[in-house]
């Protein structure tokens, strides 16, 4: 069992939840930058939520698919269509044999994912079927997908479709991924502080244009930290906020550096990771101070609903 790419997209990649304790080692964590949105995918298509799918950015891959299968579109409000028919997101899809899917446009957000039952089964690398872009391997390759690319699949106990069949049963990604604007980020204080009159909180920031999955670049007021002195580089992880020379801060995402040298003045919270990874150019944002009771209980509350999501999916498939 196989999907055979037949496009690319603008930069799709094999994704699962990541590749974690090698950051001494100077390895990026990689993986989903929406995790959230790839386990619910997952769920739907019954793998376990850290099987490996697709990581769509903007615009996606048609791909045809050598036997029946079921999928699930989760993320970003994506256009799907096969056989000219418009797919839903947040839902299981069965499709038959020799079906050609056609991903297109993301139409709000960024980034969209594409779990298929079985799951996709490239080489772990790590311990992870992740793609990491930066080092070159992981995935298929280490790189984005091509035409002609054939990605294998794991084995599944569907029964076989005949037919295009989209269940009726949704999930409803509210509220850990609410993509309404402006955007709204939780933080915790960094290890470095600001000024007296300049702040992250109460301002409204841009996403600039140079964002990816290393990190999200923002405009707003000109910030500067109160320390100045010359000092060393310290590990920075997903969600580190930095702080460069030209005061205009830096969003680290899932393919950062494992340390960096510029100030750490704010940590985005675990349970914003979802909606950090859809911010697009010219979004606007705006930043909440939490403490660290509140980012645990944020935590702990997702993944409760995550829970309660794969419960209530297990149950439906066995009635």
């Amino acid at each position: 069992m196989s999907i055979a790419v037949i496009a690319g997209g603008l930069s799709t990649t094999v994704q699962d939840v990541g590749r974690y304790g090698f950051a001494a080692l100077g390895v990026a964590a990689a993986g989903a930058a929406d995790a959230y949105s790839l386990q619910i995918a997952n769920l739907l298509v019954g793998n376990v939520e850290a099987a490996a799918a697709l990581e769509i950015t903007l615009l996606g891959p048609t791909l045809r698919f050598s036997s029946a299968t079921r999928i699930a579109i989760t993320g970003a409000d994506l256009d799907a269509t096969c056989d000219g028919r418009s797919l839903p997101g947040w839902r299981a899809i069965d499709l038959p044999a020799g079906t050609e899917l056609h991903l297109g446009n993301c139409r709000r957000g960024v980034r969209s994912y594409l779990a298929v039952a079985g799951g996709v089964q490239t080489p772990l690398v790590l311990g992870s079927r992740a793609t990491d872009l930066r080092g070159g391997f992981g995935g298929m390759q280490g790189r984005a997908l091509q035409p002609g690319d054939q990605l294998p699949l794991g084995p599944h106990s569907e029964a076989l479709a005949t037919q295009v069949r989209i269940h009726a049963r949704w999930v409803n990604p509210l509220p850990d991924l609410d993509l309404a604007h402006p955007a709204e980020l939780r933080i915790l204080p960094g290890s470095d502080a600001l000024t007296p009159d300049t702040s992250l909180v109460g301002n409204l920031w841009k996403v600039d244009r140079r964002n990816n999955r290393q990190g999200v670049r923002l405009n707003g007021p000109r910030l500067a930290v109160a320390d100045t002195s010359e000092r060393v580089s310290e590990p920075v992880m997903p969600g580190t906020i930095q702080l460069p020379p030209d005061g205009q801060p830096i969003i680290l995402g899932v393919d950062a550096q494992t340390i960096g040298g510029y100030p750490r003045i704010a940590h985005v919270i675990r349970a914003d990771w979802p909606r950090l990874a859809q911010l697009q150019t010219g979004d606007a944002l705006a930043f909440r101070l939490v403490d660290h009771n509140q980012a645990q209980d944020a935590w702990r509350a997702q993944r409760a609903r995550l829970a309660r999501i794969a419960l209530a999916l297990t149950l439906a498939a066995n009635h």
